[in-house]
């Protein structure tokens, strides 16, 4: 790849990355509290999001630092916190908050062994469900997987870009691994970074209805302190904000935040593949596992077995069509995770053809290796 002299490349961590990346996207405003793995975020961000005019706060606990993400997004900022398992775990009752006030701002759950105190300096992907299912009720979310430094910049920017898009807390899961994994990256040149900011409303205040339908399904958003009235409420409501019992509306309301998702699948769902154009057999894979996953696939191609990777960017909404497709061109998918199987629920699930799925588990708090997937490559 030829190098721009405009763009930078640069060694940088993975949770350095991600910092990286989330100024590149506009983000103003950090709150949250010291964790392993996920700690260089905020150390970080506590020295440079005051050299560019953004507010940090470190919090007393997650709980309040979702809190206070919430309470910066909904006054205008682009609001990150960055935490790991059981701080994850405390900011599940206000990630429920974030998605029914449609409040954009980005979570970053750097995995680590769990349950409870678990594994502080260990690498799993025990959270995967979590992330979508942590809060409670139906409701939307968006979760996307890094498994390279460069993916901390580039899906950093892509997470603020889609909560801002479609009003909705993002999910970034890292996890050991990749946050501490240090590699040379090619920053992309600073006006070649598409960053999309919410949309404003362009009626006048006393026109404006703060949860109003309109063909995006994502009400246009007005800033706390501009002068447009804005009520504010964990109860369901109605387009003034207004807590509403009526049966109509409720059903409206929570089909609408459900919908704008949907209506974004083209553009939310990503993945990325490798050597699937001929593959039999395929593993499909997320984060640092995914780089194990590619060097096995290549070792694989070498000893004539046709496989290939299927790289899961996005896990909720979990790709589902791109999924069937590739369980359908192939005669078996492995599907290695450093958990019991939390993800291979999902592909056993939008599973029809004959693929047969074959799960690959560890927990101990070590890494899966690319010889661990090779061996399932040549045998299935």
């Amino acid at each position: 790849m030829e190098i721009d002299e405009k763009q930078n490349k640069v060694l940088l961590q993975g949770n350095e990355a991600i910092v990286a990346g989330a100024l590149a996207a506009g983000c103003n405003f950090f709150a949250g509290y010291p964790i392993t793995p996920a700690s260089e975020i905020s150390e970080l961000l506590s020295v440079k999001l005051p050299e560019v005019g953004g507010t940090f706060i470190q919090m007393e606990d997650e709980i309040a630092s979702m809190g206070a993400v919430i309470g910066a997004s909904l006054a205008g900022a682009k609001a990150l916190t960055a935490t790991s398992g059981p701080g994850f775990s405390l900011i599940q009752e206000n990630l429920g908050y974030g998605c029914i006030t449609e409040a954009p701002c980005v979570i970053v759950n750097v995995m680590r062994g769990g349950p409870s105190t678990g594994l502080p300096t260990s690498v799993s992907q025990g959270d995967v469900q979590m992330a979508r299912w942590g809060t409670h009720g139906d409701h939307p979310i968006i979760v996307l997987a890094v498994s390279s430094v460069a993916d901390c910049f580039s899906i950093t920017v892509k997470a603020f870009n889609l909560s801002e898009k479609y009003r909705i807390p993002v999910i970034i899961l890292s996890d050991e691994v990749v946050a501490h994994t240090r590699e040379s990256v090619v920053l992309p040149a600073e006006e070649s970074i598409r960053v999309f900011d919410r949309v404003k409303p362009d009626v006048p205040p006393e026109w404006y209805k703060p949860y109003a339908d309109n063909n995006r399904g994502v009400p246009d958003m007005a800033n706390f302190g501009d002068g447009y009235r804005h009520h504010v409420t964990g109860l369901v409501h109605d387009e003034n904000g207004f807590p509403t019992q009526n049966g109509k509306e409720v059903d409206a309301f929570l089909r609408r935040i459900h919908g704008k998702i949907s209506k974004g699948f083209k553009e939310i769902q990503v993945t990325k593949t490798f050597l699937m154009e001929d593959a039999e057999v395929c593993v499909i894979a997320y984060g640092s596992v995914a780089r194990s996953a590619l060097r096995a696939v290549r070792d694989a191609r070498k000893s004539g077995v046709k496989a290939g990777l299927v790289q899961l960017v996005t896990l909720f909404p979990f790709p589902r069509k791109t999924v069937d497709t590739y369980l359908r061109q192939c005669r078996a998918a492995i599907v290695p995770e450093m958990n019991m199987g939390q993800i291979a629920r999902e592909v056993s699930r939008v599973n029809q053809a004959d693929c047969r799925i074959v799960k690959h588990n560890r927990i101990d708090g070590h890494l899966i290796t690319p010889d661990e997937i090779f061996k399932h490559l040549s045998t299935v």
